[in-house]
């Protein structure tokens, strides 16, 4: 199906689109209509950001919500039927998500301090547990202070890893490492972990009729699924006595029991401003790689392992979002001769915005376009918070993106065209071939 709409009376019978129309009966034909899906995917990611922005700040999001309301209007029936207006309102709510992360990041930093590099234990658990999932830090917080000197362990799964790299969170002794690695292995993790398991944004995965730990499975606001424990009003008390209730883990090993790191903050790299500099002017840098995104079930996410583990060593990796656990467990050592790490984790996908950062840095100090830096941007996608950023990116004018591991079903040949015209919008293919092109000579 070319199209689809149904969200008005004048619609065909079935929908628009449904008997294989390419122009609904309003005049809106297949481009703005999928260009209009684009823009409530965009705001789907976009309202995920408002919303941790909003628990800190709730006197920033203003200028967010506007984008949203007028968006939402801008899709609604017999509105606009132009083109380059859809491109448009596309730009501007790309750039309430590069403003909305931006926020966020300095509020993070200014409550929880700037995160500087740390190793974490990961896959090794003991003693009483709680595993916790998501992106809320301001949560996490709460959590940590409510199970203080309660004799029960705080792990990391998934987003919640960059946590470790904050100094106001890393400061309480019970939060000892990480379990697992992307979103999509709850399921099997929590069948495996003794303790109790909180999800306090997305993603979750709906357990099984017959899982045997939806009675462990707690989730907090907007977050639910049927059976498990909703936590309200901040309240942890049902929580903890669940956890005191679970055996010890006993030293279980999840996997292989290694260790990550992360903690590489764009304040964090800029730091380093000087090595970087001196480090490409002697040619011991020769690239950047943005290596990011969000993860999906799959073997197609192997080909972000293959790319990174096949980079010459004088090349860095940047990366962020829950995609990096397709290579995170690899060992990149440092540039030779300099101290500086190969492998630089931002943080979460909402600190998509450090890469931006550290690129405008790079662009200023070397008098050189953004797009023609030596960086190369591979990306990773799965939900809408991955579009959001994109649209971010786009709107700064950030060209020369490959996207995989699939392509967008909602991108239909005329939109794509557009994208690969107007910002040189390339499809990942396989990591050998991409590399190829992608290196420079």
């Amino acid at each position: 199906m070319s199209m689809f709409c149904y969200q008005c009376e004048m619609s065909q019978k079935g929908g628009c689109g449904s008997t294989g129309a390419v122009v609904g009966t309003c005049g809106k034909d297949e481009n703005l209509s999928r260009l209009q899906d684009i823009m409530i995917f965009g705001l789907k990611g976009l309202s995920a950001y408002r919303e941790h922005l909003n628990t800190f700040k709730p006197e920033l999001t203003k200028e967010i919500d506007d984008v949203m309301s007028e968006t939402l209007y801008f899709t609604l029936t017999n509105v606009n039927f132009n083109f380059n207006d859809h491109i448009n309102q596309l730009m501007k709510i790309g750039r309430a998500g590069s403003l909305v992360m931006d926020r966020l990041s300095n509020t993070h930093t200014n409550k929880f301090g700037i995160p500087t590099p740390v190793t974490v234990s990961q896959n090794k658990v003991e003693g009483k547990a709680i595993l916790v999932s998501g992106h809320d830090l301001e949560m996490f917080e709460r959590l940590l202070i409510a199970t203080q000197d309660k004799g029960i362990n705080v792990y990391t799964h998934s987003e919640m890893l960059p946590a470790h790299g904050y100094p106001e969170l890393r400061k309480y002794k019970h939060l000892k490492g990480n379990v697992g690695k992307a979103w999509f292995d709850q399921a099997k993790l929590m069948e495996k972990f003794p303790g109790t398991f909180v999800v306090n944004t997305n993603c979750i995965v709906p357990p099984k009729k017959n899982c045997g730990y939806l009675d462990r499975l707690f989730t907090y606001k907007i977050v639910g699924v049927e059976g498990s424990t909703p936590i309200e009003n901040d309240n942890f008390d049902a929580l903890i006595k669940r956890t005191l209730e679970c055996a010890d883990a006993n030293g279980i090993d999840f996997n292989e029991t290694t260790t990550l790191t992360t903690g590489h903050h764009y304040k964090t790299v800029l730091t380093l401003a000087p090595q970087i500099l001196k480090a490409l002017e002697e040619g011991k840098i020769k690239q950047f790689f943005v290596v990011a995104g969000c993860d999906a079930p799959g073997k197609g996410g192997e080909y972000y392992r293959e790319l990174t583990s096949s980079l010459p060593k004088d090349c860095v990796i940047i990366t962020s979002s829950c995609g990096k656990f397709r290579f995170n467990d690899i060992d990149f050592g440092e540039i030779e001769g300099t101290g500086i790490p190969r492998y630089l984790d931002l943080g979460q996908c909402n600190d998509s915005n450090g890469a931006v950062e550290i690129a405008k840095a790079l662009s200023e100090a070397l008098n050189t376009p953004i797009n023609d830096l030596p960086i190369s941007i591979v990306l990773s996608w799965m939900e809408q918070k991955a579009i959001i950023v994109l649209l971010a990116l786009f709107s700064l004018g950030i060209k020369n993106i490959y996207l995989g591991p699939k392509p967008p079903q909602f991108v239909n040949e005329d939109i794509f065209n557009f994208l690969a015209e107007n910002f040189n919008l390339t499809l990942t293919t396989n990591a050998k071939d991409d590399l190829a092109k992608l290196l420079i000579a």
